[in-house]
């Protein structure tokens, strides 16, 4: 017997129960995205007109996934909202940070890729993740202006005028942060300069008194070759007001390289090079540079300012607020899952100051594993952290009754007919609600659940001819499969613990 003549008899196409993750689930994103919601949705999610932080710890196929897509999508819906109806609230600006191989790579090749990697993870810091942070952030800022983004509350010069001080900061983060790979950061640099108005021609006043001396040093050459006297070459003064026109413009060059070569040594998660961060910081005005934070030194204070700076754009152009949302910690190839591993990376973040910065929120999804380590922690991590401030949710548990109607309403979104298709349906009447209830609690996640549900209906099906179909399942079948799951998943959580 097929598992589609089964699924066809009770008026359902395909299989709901298929897919494992919500990244890539169809019937999750087109009927539970917006309508299936874990008890402490709103703990989590909290207000979009007040970003704030929550930290939530659960085990693989809790729906950590499944929680940042519908915080995404509600924020889109939020945003747009807003847009659709100024004056109504402020759109929220979301950075999603859950790539971290790109990071974690720079980070280990600079600080020493033959060196033990729980001693190179054991130097990751706040100012890190600071850094990282804003490069995604800036990024997606800078992309929006470059691009004209229409569904980004940002300026094209006639929309929104950029003032003096918010078009230098943006063009001094793009130099620091914007990390796209879609053009080179030269051209790219360029036309964020002029999409804001930012005129840097002060910058350049070197390399004009430069070039002005090499043209009449030229010029002077020429003529003495015209007339066949050049005695004058053989005199120090020439060479003296040449080294002296390029005197600026070298002096300059130079307190640039060093400013730069500082920037890219403490800046260990980002991919400018000591040459492009020169030229930029070159050509921007050294009065425009004069006072501003830059990050020289390996600590989070100057990284505070230029959040704040980064925040104050996001005030000008409109955003209410920023968030942050942190994911699949555990899938970087460096960390490969370790808890140790994701204990040093995530760590350094639960700083009280930095999660509850003003208008900026941190929706941390993190495995579970890593909360057997906050309970054995001591005073000052507590005093630091301040996780009873943070909206924390210790576990992302799911009742009974929870993942019961998770299973419904799968089936009702794949259903074909009316009224839809019910789990109990899919049963022998000695597998009522109740029991089916006191089943699914014991598999306690919605991924388990899926996998529960499929395994059952694939040994069903497999029980049963194609001449002699069988459309519903019995009590004795459920009993024996749920059995085997759950022993196999107990040995899957062994396997899975910390050592």
């Amino acid at each position: 017997m097929k598992i589609q003549e089964f699924f066809e008899h009770h008026g359902i196409a395909g299989n709901p129960f298929a897919e494992e993750d919500a990244q890539n689930d169809t019937v999750f994103k087109r009927t539970c995205l917006e309508s299936t919601f874990h008890p402490a949705w709103d703990k989590i999610y909290g207000s979009p007109e007040d970003p704030s932080t929550s930290i939530v710890f659960g085990e693989k196929g809790a729906g950590k996934t499944a929680l940042k897509l519908q915080m995404v999508r509600q924020f889109d819906r939020h945003n747009a909202a807003c847009r659709e109806t100024p004056g109504q609230g402020k759109p929220s600006f979301v950075v999603l940070y859950d790539d971290f191989n790109p990071f974690l790579d720079r980070f280990v090749s600079r600080v020493g890729r033959q060196r033990p990697l729980e001693k190179v993870l054991g130097q990751w810091k706040l100012w890190d993740h600071m850094d990282a942070i804003l490069s995604l952030a800036v990024t997606k800022l800078v992309s929006a202006i470059v691009h004209n983004t229409p569904d980004e509350p940002v300026g094209d010069g006639r929309s929104h005028a950029w003032s003096g001080p918010h078009a230098r900061d943006i063009t001094l983060l793009a130099a620091l942060y914007d990390q796209s790979t879609a053009e080179t950061f030269p051209a790219r640099w360029r036309r964020l300069r002029w999409r804001v108005g930012y005129g840097s021609l002060l910058g350049l006043w070197p390399l004009l008194v430069a070039g002005t001396v090499s043209l009449l040093f030229a010029l002077g050459l020429l003529i003495g070759f015209s007339r066949g006297d050049t005695s004058w070459l053989s005199a120090w003064w020439p060479w003296m007001l040449f080294a002296a026109g390029w005197a600026p413009w070298a002096w300059r060059r130079l307190r640039c390289w060093w400013k730069a070569f500082r920037i890219v040594r403490n800046m260990r998660t980002g991919n400018r090079t000591v040459g492009q961060l020169t030229k930029a910081l070159a050509r921007m005005p050294e009065v425009d540079l004069a006072g501003q934070p830059l990050p020289l030194l390996a600590r989070s204070d100057d990284r505070y300012e230029l959040f704040t700076k980064f925040q104050g754009i996001l005030e000008a152009v409109g955003y209410g607020g920023m968030v942050v949302i942190i994911d699949r910690l555990d899938e970087p190839h460096v960390i490969n899952g370790a808890a140790e591993r994701m204990r040093q990376v995530i760590w350094p973040i639960l700083d009280n100051k930095f999660l509850k910065s003003p208008g900026l929120g941190f929706k941390m999804l993190l495995p579970n594993e890593l909360y057997r380590f906050i309970e054995r922690e001591d005073e000052s991590f507590n005093q630091r952290a301040r996780l009873d401030k943070q909206n924390l949710v210790p576990s992302l548990e799911w009742s009974g009754e929870t993942l019961y109607d998770i299973a419904s309403m799968r089936l009702k979104a794949a259903s074909v007919k009316e009224p839809p298709a019910s789990l109990v349906e899919l049963f022998e009447p000695a597998v009522d609600q109740r029991r089916l209830l006191d089943g699914l609690r014991s598999v306690r996640v919605p991924r388990q659940l899926f996998k529960f549900l499929y395994r059952l209906l694939v040994a069903h099906c497999h029980a049963h001819t194609a001449e002699q179909p069988v459309y519903q399942i019995p009590l004795e079948r459920f009993d024996t499969e749920l059995a085997v799951f759950r022993r196999d998943q107990d040995a899957f959580d062994r396997g899975l613990a910390p050592r």
